[in-house]
């Protein structure tokens, strides 16, 4: 077992954990933080994207004793004091879920090119990230259109 503390969502954790645990599993099972989706455990579908010392990364392609010392975002962090994110919101407004899945992982990689863009994302670079994304429900349209709409390029 190794000892790693964490600041998930800006709360910070001390665990115990085996060497082999991935970090997917360490947020769902370990803190019950189910937002993350696990898909294909091989880092393809992106479900399971959380922000990583404010990078989008996927979890299951890393250890939970890599991120020893590390700030984790998850989409249980996104909304704050009862509202939702602009994100969030406008993935309602555009009806740009379905079954949900695929959801999380996007929102964290969408939330991650916003904040990282010197500019606003064009539809292009949008259409871009989500290349690293599967969704079988929506054909992609109205992600893209929720994600221009908060960047302000709709």
């Amino acid at each position: 077992m190794n000892a790693i503390a964490v600041t998930v969502n800006g709360r910070s954790y001390s665990e115990l954990v085996e060497p082999r645990l991935l970090l997917s599993d360490f947020l769902r099972h370990t803190l019950g933080l189910t937002g993350t989706h696990v898909g294909c455990e091989h880092g393809v579908c992106g479900a399971c994207t959380v922000r990583l010392d404010g990078a989008a990364v996927r979890s299951c392609l890393l250890l939970a004793v890599q991120a020893d010392g590390a700030s984790i975002e998850t989409v249980e962090g996104l909304a704050a004091n009862g509202d939702l994110h602009p994100l969030q919101e406008a993935f309602r407004k555009h009806h740009a879920l379905q079954c949900g899945f695929c959801t999380s992982g996007i929102l964290m990689a969408a939330a991650d090119l916003l904040e990282n863009c010197d500019a606003a994302p064009s539809r292009e670079e949008i259409v871009d990230m989500l290349s690293g994304h599967l969704c079988r429900c929506t054909g992609y349209e109205p992600i893209v259109d929720a994600i221009a709409d908060v960047a302000g390029t709709s």
